[in-house]
């Protein structure tokens, strides 16, 4: 349920900006998470890169607005963030199969990529049986630091830190996760001053040779 929050929080920055520039890490601190983990993330929840998500909004609103208003092709073109008409109508005829200016007519098929959103339900009306079960206790490998004053800034950039020196691999590889495997955020040792510790991780697999040292 956090991932669909998080998640969300990142859609809602996109779809805030799609008419401005956009970066791959300010989305991605708009979530909590590093950029590479980010992108994992979002293509596996939506089948789309992050990229391909904005193109496809932007080109939608365009069409829109061709279709609807008297704007010119040019102003569009800027307004979305294409550099040129040449480089808009390039994109905009891959999605829509026709040309920006062919868009205006009347009567015209215009293809939407809709906005992507996630629901959560929860719903009384059919009677559920549940049970508090207490875990097994598990052995956590990984690397961790002291959150001072704001999560939502100091998280991303450890987590970018830990993948640029190699920290992300030599974790996998000492748990016997495949190389590039996602790790896992925890947070314990709440302090009285507000600090918490953050670490990223991987359980330890049963059998594997760092369960067994």
């Amino acid at each position: 349920m956090e991932t669909l929050v998080l998640l969300r929080q990142a859609i809602e920055y996109m779809e805030d900006r799609l008419q401005t520039k956009l970066e791959i890490e300010d989305i991605a601190k708009s979530a909590l998470s590093s950029k590479y983990h980010f992108q994992r993330m979002f293509h596996a929840l939506t089948g789309f890169t992050v990229t391909e998500y904005i193109r496809n909004r932007r080109l939608t609103l365009s069409a829109e607005e061709l279709a609807s208003t008297d704007s010119k092709v040019i102003d569009v073109a800027l307004k979305y963030g294409y550099e040129s008409p040449e480089a808009f109508t390039k994109a905009f005829q891959r999605l829509h199969g026709i040309t920006p200016s062919a868009a205006k007519k009347k009567d015209v098929k215009l293809k939407s990529f809709p906005r992507i959103s996630f629901q959560i339900q929860i719903k009384g009306v059919v009677e559920m049986n549940y049970r508090i079960v207490e875990e097994v206790a598990s052995t956590v490998v990984g690397k961790d630091f002291i959150i001072k004053k704001d999560a939502p800034t100091e998280i991303p950039v450890f987590v970018e830190t830990i993948w640029k020196n190699g920290m992300h691999d030599e974790i996998n590889k000492v748990v016997g996760n495949q190389p590039g495997s996602l790790l896992y955020g925890y947070h314990y040792d709440y302090s009285e001053d507000g600090t918490k510790r953050y670490l990223m991780g991987s359980e330890v697999k049963e059998g594997s040779e760092s369960h067994r040292t």
